[in-house]
């Protein structure tokens, strides 16, 4: 078992470890028309964010990505505040709950912490809040989703 950077070659395995992860919580098949863009995984994705891939017997089985935000990004009445934020973290239904997300999270902030990042800034997956919290993050609140009428939480790691 490895955590390594991920590489443009990758992008295929992380898209799909992405759409596999999300629908390990039974989401309707609409909500991932919604979601296509922002879990498809591309190459130049990876050239652009820090993308660590969870290596293990020869496959990759999870994967984050971290991304800065040099101001705020707007959208609608939200906003994302500038810093650095966990976009990804997903792990192949099959190995959900073996660890490997709790390396994958270790990974990251010990990187955070290397880097000098004091905040980290997570929109986490509603069934991820509790993973999160025991990790050490802070809920701060809910969020607007990408999905109408649904709020996904706001979670902070001060490192």
């Amino acid at each position: 078992m490895m955590i390594r950077p991920a590489t443009p070659q990758d992008a295929e395995i992380l898209t799909r470890i992405s759409f596999a992860s999300k629908g390990y919580w039974g989401y309707p098949e609409s909500y991932f028309a919604i979601w296509t863009k922002e879990l498809t995984v591309d190459a130049s994705y990876i050239e652009k964010n820090d993308v660590m891939a969870f290596q293990q017997g020869g496959a990759v089985v999870g994967y984050y990505s971290v991304v800065t935000l040099e101001s705020d990004l707007v959208f609608g009445e939200t906003s994302l505040e500038k810093g650095v934020w966990l976009e990804h973290m997903f792990i192949t239904p099959e190995c959900i709950g073996k660890g490997i997300g709790t390396q994958l999270f270790s990974n990251l902030h010990a990187k955070c912490r290397e880097r000098e990042i004091p905040r980290l800034c997570i929109l986490a997956d509603p069934h991820a809040r509790g993973f999160y919290e025991k990790m050490g993050c802070e809920y701060k609140r809910e969020y607007p989703s990408s999905i109408k009428n649904r709020t996904t939480p706001l979670l902070v790691l001060m490192v």
